[in-house]
């Protein structure tokens, strides 16, 4: 651990290659963890197999190298961790604490989303095509965001028991990255603020699996002028690493006040110096979106 106590990560899913807005989010959190003398990870995301475009996982490292985004240790991949996830499931559905489901998603989308609990007490036995589920309370769940403020939800009345593990035999998304982070001892988070919504999911598990929750920073989305944020499923144009000074320095001036001009002409290592000693994550707008950088260059 480093001297500053302090580790976050970065956690793409390589279902498209690197584009500006997971960009954002990248160097937000290498900021973060450089400007704290801290450690800094990479994970990939691949559980979703179906989804994972081949060479994206190998094309999203290759970037952030060409953007000066070096890593710490080495890159764990989450589809190669898939008997750690499935132990803990195990553990909860035989102690009651989750249980196999087999309704359609056309039940949930009738109640709004959030799941009746159709399957709690129906005590279904392990299939194929079975969902398993965690069971939630109606206690408050609340934290404090280091930049969007204090978020309280009702798990109960705001999305129900939730899957753990999908039909389709796929960990889901909520558990395996609470149970990486707390592997991989990370104490800070920091990504987009369209996962903010679905933090008290993870607070839930870090307070089955008995551990601290870490610390949270929710950067605002890039959003395209159209409303739709940047993203693989709408084909949001890949980086690419002979435009890296240029792209990371509109990144920059998103992302830090008052970035100098001369710096649109300084290497990537340079740039990223001078953005780590005046990292002020303070300094960002208190909002979940922003618009696409594209309309502010100037």
């Amino acid at each position: 651990m480093p001297a500053s106590g302090y580790i976050g990560r970065f956690a793409p899913t390589p279902s498209g290659f690197l584009h500006f807005g997971s960009l954002l989010a990248a160097v937000a959190s290498y900021l973060d963890a450089r400007h704290q003398g801290g450690t800094w990870l990479v994970r990939m995301e691949d559980l979703d197999t179906p989804r994972n475009l081949p060479g994206a996982a190998a094309h999203i490292l290759h970037t952030l190298h060409s953007y000066g985004l070096h890593w710490d240790g080495e890159v764990l991949y989450q589809s190669e961790r898939l008997d750690y996830y499935q132990h803990t499931i195990e553990q909860w559905l035989d102690s009651d604490l989750a249980y196999y489901c087999n309704c359609p998603r056309r039940e949930i989308i009738a109640h709004d989303g959030v799941y009746p609990g159709t399957c709690r007490t129906r005590r279904l036995r392990f299939a194929p095509d079975h969902a398993v589920r965690i069971r939630v309370d109606d206690r408050p769940l609340s934290f404090v965001d280091r930049l969007q403020g204090q978020v309280s939800q009702s798990l109960k009345s705001s999305c129900g028991d939730f899957i753990i593990r999908r039909r389709d035999g796929i960990i889901a998304y909520q558990l395996a990255v609470v149970m990486d982070d707390i592997a991989q001892g990370v104490t800070d988070i920091v990504r987009g603020a369209d996962l903010l919504d679905s933090t008290p999911r993870q607070l839930w598990l870090y307070h089955l699996l008995q551990q601290p929750a870490p610390r949270y920073l929710h950067v605002p989305l890039i959003m395209r002028r159209d409303g739709e944020k940047l993203s693989k499923r709408l084909g949001s144009t890949p980086l690419e690493a002979d435009q890296a000074a240029e792209t990371l320095f509109r990144a920059l001036r998103l992302l830090l006040p008052a970035v100098p001009d001369e710096l649109r002409r300084a290497p990537v290592d340079e740039q990223l110096a001078w953005a780590v000693e005046h990292w002020c994550p303070d300094s960002l707008p208190a909002t979940r979106q922003i618009l696409d950088p594209t309309t502010l260059q100037g």
